[in-house]
């Protein structure tokens, strides 16, 4: 008898949510001798790509540029205007939205976590009472989370900046968009946020290790009114640097930076309103799919109401263990990697091998959904996973029809 032939040589496909595929021109731009940190190309890019990624967040404001993390961006956004006691009001919606209040409560903070599960958005209406009761202000700032990686679930930013503002309170606007930068529609300025903060790794295509922070005047002037404010993590020096330096507080990620040039570049090809379009085209077909596939077994969208789903990311389960076994078999025979059903249940829950997670992010096209439908697909007729029909029909009459 013939051996059936692994099919996982050639190209992979990391569609997972985050790190993104990187583009082919990204990985060419960083791949240079070490460039002079002190005179010449790379400090002469520095104010095109603050311009850059100011286009990006819709903003005029100021953004400050770090080297590490989303969890570093979470903690110098937090260090320029919460000093040790200061109340944060959170409305977590996944596993990231309690890592930033848990990161909050790391420097002193006074968390208040208003817990809406992993699936269902934030309640405007229930924060709208929690402010009004907030009558003496002790909430310095409300820290959400556009898109929780983990849940999938997108929260409606501007509907909370209108709660704020119906109730009077002024408490800061703070905005985690690691998951949806370039992805989602988001508008900081419009909407009225005043912190914002991303990772360099999804939307924006670049390899994981820089982080930005993005800041409006009423931001600026808390941070002015801190008793202290750590020096690395200080925004004020990034955003109005005098000297090449200050833009990362001593040596730049030298290489990063000319990836994200080109990432930047390739962004403003497209069009920020494509880009958007893209990948909500993307993003549909996606969920076409899996609601065709729902039709029969287990398989579940985390997020019922569209309005609710994310472009970028999509969470799902099956059965006990199922998800964790499709993984393994789409990657070892296909050399497709699925996500992690990340924070939805504990490792030692049987629930935590039914969740996985699709990314849709940043360099992504309507043939390589479409691959990735169809490597699923094939996955849950190999491992004998009962699904519906016509999810690839479905989907390709999403992308048809865009």
């Amino acid at each position: 008898m013939t051996q059936r032939p692994n099919l996982s040589h050639g190209r992979g496909y990391l569609a997972i949510p985050g790190p993104s595929v990187m583009p082919d021109a990204v990985l060419q731009a960083m791949h240079r001798p070490a460039p002079n940190i002190y005179a010449g190309e790379l400090p002469d890019m520095m104010p095109g790509i603050v311009a850059d990624l100011k286009r990006v967040a819709r903003t005029k404001h100021h953004v400050a540029l770090y080297i590490g993390n989303g969890h570093a961006a979470w903690e110098a956004a937090l260090a320029n205007v919460i000093a040790e006691g200061d109340r944060v009001l959170v409305p977590a919606t996944g596993r990231f939205g309690h890592g930033w209040a848990e990161m909050a409560a790391g420097i002193g903070a006074d968390v208040q976590v208003m817990d809406f599960g992993k699936s269902s958005a934030m309640d405007l209406d229930e924060i709208a009472r929690t402010l009004a009761a907030d009558t003496d202000h002790r909430i310095k700032a409300v820290l959400a989370v556009h898109v929780d990686t983990s849940s999938s679930i997108l929260n409606d930013i501007k509907g909370l900046r209108d709660v704020l503002d119906a109730s009077g309170h002024p408490a800061l606007l703070m905005v985690d968009c690691i998951a949806s930068l370039g992805c989602d529609r988001f508008e900081m300025d419009d909407w009225g946020v005043d912190v914002m903060v991303t990772g360099c790794q999804k939307g924006l295509m670049v390899p994981p290790g820089c982080s930005f922070v993005f800041f409006n005047d009423r931001a600026a002037a808390a941070r002015d009114a801190m008793p202290r404010v750590s020096r690395y993590w200080d925004w004020k020096p990034r955003s109005a640097p005098t000297e090449f330096y200050q833009y990362w507080n001593g040596t730049a990620p030298t290489h990063h930076v000319y990836g994200l040039r080109a990432a930047l570049d390739m962004i403003h090809a497209e069009g920020i309103e494509q880009v958007w379009a893209r990948h909500s085209v993307l993003a549909r077909a996606v969920w076409a799919a899996c609601d065709a596939w729902s039709a029969q077994g287990d398989l579940r969208l985390n997020v019922a109401d569209p309005i609710h789903r994310s472009t970028a990311v999509t969470a799902l389960r099956l059965g006990a263990e199922d998800g964790t076994r499709l993984r393994n078999w789409v990657e070892q025979e296909l050399g497709l990697t699925l996500g992690i059903g990340l924070g939805m249940a504990e490792p030692d829950d049987p629930a935590y091998h039914a969740y996985f997670r699709l990314g849709h992010m940043g360099h992504v096209s309507g043939q390589m959904v479409m691959g990735l439908l169809g490597g699923i697909q094939a996955g849950m007729k190999a491992l004998g996973i009962a699904h519906g029909q016509g999810a690839l029909d479905a989907a390709a009459e999403v992308i048809g029809g865009s």
